[in-house]
């Protein structure tokens, strides 16, 4: 570069603001925009929980669950309609995303969420296990994700956890697809 070249580039600045009160003006309706759509959104969650308020009370674990069968600490991701898997379940905190403590005992699976709403599916309640890749708003790898099929009340749901290893997840699905086949069986007798 030229002497000429660096001296127009050294004498470059900012224009001066001049005009304060259309900047803060702009700042704040930007922020009262902010704000008005996390309200909107808010209102949003709280309308569908309504809407869903037809769904019972979630089961919670019996004192006697029996022995574990497995065990697996990761993050709960959600719960959907089954088969739809952008149709979020908000209603009873299904919608909270969470960590998680899931045990698999004879009598079902116990879903332990610290700092959200535990419940319990029992055996007879479940319905599918399968790896799957993505539920409400959260998208993995394929098969990163374990999907729960289980009924309550009169409605299918799919609920999403992904194990802090996730290689444990094939063993949860052949477990769960095994009593749930067992269950099946017995119950034709």
């Amino acid at each position: 570069m030229t002497s000429a070249a660096l001296l127009l580039a050294a004498e470059k600045e900012s224009a001066a603001v001049t005009d304060w009160a259309a900047r803060v003006g702009w700042v704040v309706g930007l922020g009262l925009f902010v704000a008005l759509v996390y309200w909107l959104m808010r209102e949003g969650w709280k309308w569908r929980g309504t809407l869903q308020g037809d769904l019972p009370e979630l089961p919670t674990a019996p004192s006697e669950p029996g022995e574990a069968r497995l065990t697996m600490r990761g993050r709960y991701h959600g719960s959907t309609t089954a088969g739809q898997w952008l149709d979020r379940i908000v209603a009873h905190g299904l919608g909270a995303r969470s960590r998680v403590e899931l045990t698999l005992t004879d009598a079902g699976l116990d879903v332990v969420r610290p700092g959200a709403t535990d419940f319990f599916v029992p055996v007879g309640a479940l319905r599918e296990a399968l790896l799957g890749k993505g539920i409400a708003g959260k998208v993995l790898t394929e098969g990163g994700l374990l999907v729960v099929t289980w009924a309550h009340g009169d409605k299918l749901i799919d609920s999403g956890f992904r194990s802090d290893h996730a290689a444990e997840h094939a063993e949860w699905v052949e477990a769960i697809n095994s009593m749930i086949k067992n269950n099946t069986t017995e119950g034709a007798r």
